[in-house]
């Protein structure tokens, strides 16, 4: 079975890189050879790899997957990844199923998910099955018969998240599709920041738009993100700062005092230590031909 995926994204995506298909929320991803650090924004997504191996980091905790797992992301996180093992024989090939709250709800009204332990981390990994694999299969399949895309592409879509619900990662996915659950009050506070990364705020304000008390707000935030609000400020300032300098040709300075920082030097200690160059040295690497940042 991984072996007819893989084959089937490799068909779909002939060179390196991330690829968005024509059915919505599906992507493939392809690299030939083994790729240095790369920071993303990862959002809501399954994904699986057929073939190689990735290595995924959030903030201090280093994530293994190959083949016989599947990583279930659940809130916007900013994640490292490093793809550990590919070949151009045997390239690195994994695709991804962006998670849709609204339906994952509608689900569980209809059948309550499985009594899988809920888990504080917005991050997971389990065992491949069957039944995911042969569903994640079917919805690409769709893209050799386009005119079936319109009607079941849903279909299939719903029964890839049905089937995280009834797996062992169900108590991670019915959070995100819970309202009233503690990742659906820190994902609040996650998208608020994400609309004011430029901004100071301060840990009330942040509360109030999570609709918890401030303590409760640092304890749950930190356990879902493995990082404190402010640092996840700082990461996506960093990222929105790199994608100015590669997107828009901004310069350091100007991108560093778009994103929210002050002082030059402090924006260029922080995001080297994040990229592993200062900004107009890593900007330089990617245009002339660098890694450029992909999905997880």
């Amino acid at each position: 079975m991984m072996d007819d995926l893989a084959s089937l994204i490799a068909r779909h995506a002939p060179e390196d890189g991330m690829h968005d298909m024509p059915v919505p929320g599906l992507a493939v991803i392809r690299f030939g050879a083994p790729t240095e650090r790369v920071p993303v924004l990862h959002q809501p997504a399954v994904c699986i790899i057929a073939q190689g191996a990735k290595v995924v980091m959030l903030a201090d905790e280093t994530f293994h997957y190959d083949s016989a797992s599947h990583l279930v992301v659940s809130v916007d996180l900013p994640l490292t990844g490093q793809v550990v093992e590919a070949s151009p024989e045997r390239p690195y090939l994994c695709i991804r199923v962006d998670l849709d709250p609204a339906l994952l709800r509608e689900l569980m009204l209809q059948r309550p998910p499985a009594a899988g332990a809920e888990t504080s981390r917005g991050l997971h990994l389990s065992r491949n099955t069957p039944e995911l694999t042969d569903a994640v299969a079917r919805l690409l399949r769709l893209l050799d018969r386009p005119q079936d895309v319109e009607v079941l592409a849903p279909i299939i879509r719903r029964e890839i998240h049905y089937r995280l619900l009834t797996g062992d990662q169900a108590g991670i996915v019915r959070q995100i599709g819970a309202p009233d659950s503690r990742l659906s009050q820190v994902s609040r506070a996650i998208a608020w920041i994400r609309a004011n990364y430029d901004q100071p705020f301060s840990i009330e304000r942040l509360s109030h738009e999570a609709r918890m008390s401030p303590s409760a707000l640092h304890h749950h935030f930190k356990a879902v993100t493995a990082m404190s609000p402010l640092q996840y400020q700082k990461q996506i300032r960093l990222q929105e700062a790199r994608r100015l300098m590669l997107g828009e040709a901004a310069d350091a300075q100007a991108a560093g005092f778009q994103v929210g920082y002050e002082s030059p030097s402090q924006f260029s200690r922080e995001y080297a230590r994040l990229f592993g160059a200062p900004p107009a040295r890593d900007a330089a690497r990617l245009k002339a031909g660098g890694p450029v940042p992909i999905a997880v």
